[in-house]
C-alpha cells in the first residue's frame, strides 16, 4: 500500500511521518527484536480525535495498527511490521490534573513515568510504579505492559495505581471505564483488562491513576553475599521475619562486575552479590534494623544508611545493572516471576542453564515479588541477526523452569511477540481460548497490534 493511499488520514493530522529511517525504526523496540516487513505511515497523534480517526481509518481499510509511545518494550511489544499504522501517542504528554484531596494524578498516556513522579512530589505525593526504565517510559507504556518495578516489593505494579482509563476501541470509538473514586464495583472491572493487554484490546488516551503521600522517611539496607543463591534466601528470611519493605533488590557478581566497568563504581569487591532493601515511613529506620538483622547470618557484610543521598546512590546501581550488561553487547532480556519462596531455586536453575547452553546468563531480580530478570548475552550477534539457537533453548529452559515452580512466563514487561510461542502452555488450552475470544469480541478485525500477547 503507498502513501497515497493515506490521504484521507493525513489531511486531518497535525503530524505524520513516512521518512524510510524512522519507519526502519519503528520495526523495532528495546527488546531489539525486528519485525518483518516495514510500516506504512507513523501517526502523530496530537489529540484524542487524532487517536480515534486514525484507529477508525485502520479498521475500515482493515490496517494493522501498533501503539507506541518511548518504545521501552523488551518483548517486541512496540515494534511494527510490514504495512502498520504506527500510533505514536508520545506527544500526548500532558499531566492535566493533579487533585491533592483525592489524591489521584490525571495524565495523558505519553508522560514520561519520572516527571509524573516528580510532580507529584511537588504536591507532598508520589507515583508508586517505578519501571528501572522510569526515567524514559510512559505511563501509556506502563499501563500496556502492567508494568513493575523496584518499589512493587511493597506498593504493587503499575495495575494497583489505576483507577480510570478513557480508551480507543478497535472501531474508533472512545469509552470511560473504571472509576476516578477511590472505591468502585459497578459492572465488571474493564479497567484492569486493558492494563496489560499490551495495545491489543484499545488504545489509552488517558488515565487517572492513584497517588500517595511522600513517606516521612527513607532507610536503605546494603549487604554482601558469597553467592546470588545466599541473597536469595536472605531475601525470603526477610518475609519469614514479617517484615514487607518497599524496595528489595538483589544482584549477582557479574553483574555488580558489569556495573563496576560501565560506571566505576567498586560493588563486585564487596562480594559475589548484593542484596539492596529499602523501609519507608514514620519507622523507616526501626524497620531497617530488623532488616539487617534478618539477612545477617547469611551475609557477609551488611549496612544501614538513614541519608537520602546513598540511599539514592545505592538504587541508581540497581537501576544501571541493565544498561550495563548492555553495553557487553546484544542481549535477550528475561522476566520470569516464581512464587517468592522459590526465588534461591529458581536463581540456582538458571545458573545451571547457563552452564549446559554455553551461553552468559547475568541475574538481577525485584526479590520481594520473585520477579526475576535472567539476561542473556548473545555474544557477537549484531542487532537484527537470528537469535543463535542455543540463546533461544536456554530461554526456553528457563520459562519451562519457572512454570514448574508454579511460576509465570513474565512478571512485567509481557508477552510481546518473543513469547508467544509459550503463552499457551501457561495458560492452558480452555483459558487461552478464553483469552482469544475477549480479543475478538474488542478487536474483530484484528488490527490491534497483531501478532502480540496472545
Amino acid at each position: 500500500m503507498s502513501v497515497t493511499d493515506f490521504t484521507a488520514l493525513t489531511s486531518t493530522l497535525t503530524s505524520w511521518s513516512d521518512s524510510p529511517a524512522r519507519l526502519a525504526s519503528a520495526r523495532s523496540d528495546r527488546s531489539g527484536w525486528v519485525a518483518e516487513g516495514t510500516p506504512a505511515i507513523i501517526v502523530e497523534a496530537t489529540s484524542v480525535s487524532e487517536v480515534q480517526a486514525t484507529v477508525a481509518f485502520a479498521a475500515k481499510h482493515r490496517i494493522a495498527i501498533v501503539t507506541r509511545g518511548g518504545a521501552t518494550a523488551l518483548t517486541g511489544a512496540a515494534s511494527a511490521g510490514e504495512r502498520a499504522i504506527v500510533l505514536d501517542l508520545s506527544r500526548l504528554d500532558r499531566i492535566l490534573e493533579i487533585r491533592v484531596d483525592d489524591q489521584v494524578a490525571v495524565v495523558e498516556p505519553g508522560v514520561i513515568t519520572a516527571d509524573l513522579d516528580r510532580a507529584a512530589r511537588e504536591s507532598g505525593l508520589f507515583f508508586a510504579p517505578d519501571p528501572g526504565s522510569v526515567a524514559i517510559s510512559t505511563v501509556g507504556g506502563n499501563i500496556g505492559t502492567n508494568a513493575g518495578g523496584l518499589r512493587g516489593a511493597k506498593y504493587g505494579v503499575t495495575r494497583d495505581a489505576v483507577l480510570e482509563l478513557d480508551v480507543v476501541l478497535a472501531d474508533g470509538s472512545l469509552v470511560t471505564v473504571g472509576h476516578s473514586t477511590a472505591k468502585g464495583v459497578s459492572g465488571y472491572d474493564l479497567a484492569s483488562l486493558f492494563v496489560g493487554s499490551e495495545g491489543t484490546l484499545g488504545v489509552v488516551v488517558r488515565a487517572v491513576v492513584r497517588l500517595l503521600p511522600v513517606p516521612a522517611g527513607l532507610a536503605t539496607v546494603s549487604a554482601s553475599f558469597p553467592s546470588i543463591e545466599a541473597a536469595a534466601e536472605a531475601a525470603t528470611a526477610i518475609g519469614r521475619a514479617g517484615l514487607r519493605p518497599t524496595m528489595l533488590e538483589i544482584i549477582d557478581g557479574p553483574t555488580l562486575k558489569a556495573i563496576d566497568e560501565a560506571f566505576g563504581s567498586s560493588l563486585r569487591g564487596h562480594g559475589e552479590a548484593l542484596l539492596i532493601a529499602q523501609t519507608d515511613g514514620l519507622g523507616a529506620a526501626l524497620e531497617a534494623t530488623a532488616v539487617a538483622n534478618a539477612i545477617a547470618p547469611l551475609a557477609t557484610n551488611v549496612e544501614i544508611a538513614t541519608d537520602p543521598a546513598t540511599g539514592s546512590d545505592l538504587v541508581e546501581a540497581r537501576r544501571r545493572a541493565l544498561p550495563a550488561i548492555e553495553r557487553l553487547g546484544r542481549v535477550l532480556i528475561e522476566d520470569i516471576a516464581v512464587p517468592r519462596s522459590r526465588l534461591a531455586e529458581i536463581i540456582r536453575t538458571v545458573q545451571g542453564i547457563s552452564g549446559d547452553f554455553g551461553v552468559p546468563i547475568f541475574v538481577f531480580a525485584h526479590a520481594g515479588d520473585g520477579n526475576v530478570h535472567p539476561i542473556i548475552l548473545l555474544e557477537g550477534v549484531e542487532a537484527g541477526e537470528p537469535i543463535p539457537a542455543n540463546a533461544r533453548a536456554a530461554a526456553d529452559a528457563i520459562f519451562a523452569a519457572a512454570l514448574e515452580l508454579g511460576g509465570t512466563l513474565t512478571g512485567e514487561h509481557g508477552i510481546g511477540a518473543l513469547k508467544r510461542d509459550w503463552i499457551g502452555r501457561e495458560l492452558g488450552e480452555k483459558v487461552h481460548d478464553l483469552q482469544k475470544g475477549i480479543k475478538l469480541l474488542l478487536d474483530p478485525h484484528g488490527i490491534l497490534n497483531p501478532g502480540k500477547a496472545l
